[in-house]
């Protein structure tokens, strides 16, 4: 029997931006930052968990700051609350914020995990698992509408296919348009497909391959990058040192708006219902208020 997933209209439409700086900012500020995508007419406003901010506490500031935009968390970490503490935050959210709330779940990586004194085994299992608790899981509270969706952090063939089998779909991070078209092979037509691109606004080619691979160094010492980046037709040398010149043009968008704007459309072209544009900078106390307002015109006046 065919499964019943979300319209992709709960993505907010098919542009959205992803940030990794909100935990440099003050809570007034991130509020602003919020405050500003809307008014920009991003369509959604996504964020991780690592060593920071709590991350649904995070969703409910963003959330409290706007009055249209989607907030999703990109993820939430599976290993470090249990499934009904995650359902209750999702329901709570959902139903406070109608329509307007996404949970992104993932395994994130070994060392994020095993710092906080958690045991990181069998992943693909333990999401497989953890998704069953939260539907089983109680909820005495008034209850949403509407449940939040849910999209889960995928990159190989397993966990898109659980994204496709268990969830509303995936969230693929750090991915190129070919493998946005494999995902979507996999994952068939229905699942949501919600893939973030990184982006340097740059008209110097070297400026713009530093700022990409300042962004890049920390993900090129995580087996799950790593393994998925191989899979995507990258060799070992490709993954040396800071990366080769191959392997960051092809994850990191750099140039002008219109270049970026390209590589939207090659992710849209390839089935995602949804590209996330994360502008990488190397002064995040800054913001990104300067790169967003640049990028909305091309991104979002013109379609996309």
């Amino acid at each position: 029997m065919e499964r019943d997933y979300p319209d992709p209209s709960v993505l907010g439409g098919e542009v959205g931006l992803w940030t990794s700086i909100l935990n440099h900012l003050p809570a007034a500020r991130m509020r602003e930052a919020a405050a500003l995508a809307e008014e920009l007419g991003y369509g959604a406003l996504w964020f991780g968990e690592a060593m920071g901010r709590e991350v649904f506490a995070s969703a409910a500031i963003l959330l409290s700051a706007t009055g249209r935009i989607k907030v999703a968390t990109g993820i939430a970490n599976i290993f470090v609350r249990d499934a009904w503490a995650t359902n209750a935050a999702a329901k709570t959210l959902a139903e406070a914020y109608p329509g307007r709330f996404v949970l992104g779940l993932g395994v994130s990586h070994r060392p994020l995990v095993e710092v906080r004194g958690h045991d990181y085994r069998s992943p693909l299992s333990r999401m497989r698992s953890y998704l069953g608790e939260m539907r089983r899981a109680q909820f005495n509270a008034v209850k949403p509408e509407r449940e939040a969706p849910v999209l889960i952090a995928a990159l190989g063939p397993r966990m898109l296919e659980l994204a496709r089998e268990l969830a509303d779909g995936a969230h693929p991070y750090l991915v190129t348009p070919e493998h946005t078209g494999w995902a979507r092979g996999i994952l068939g037509r229905g699942p949501l497909l919600a893939v973030e691109q990184g982006a340097v606004l740059a008209g110097d080619r070297s400026e713009a391959l530093r700022l990409a691979r300042s962004h890049l160094s920390r993900y090129l010492r995580l087996p799950n990058y790593r393994n998925s980046w191989l899979r995507q037709g990258f060799a070992e040398e490709d993954l040396a040192g800071e990366g080769s010149d191959r392997l960051v043009e092809a994850l990191v968008a750099w140039g002008s708006e219109e270049d970026v704007r390209a590589r939207v459309r090659e992710h849209l072209e390839a089935g995602a219902d949804h590209v996330c544009v994360q502008v990488i900078t190397d002064r995040p106390e800054r913001g990104l208020g300067e790169e967003w307002r640049a990028l909305a015109p091309a991104l979002l006046e013109r379609g996309g």
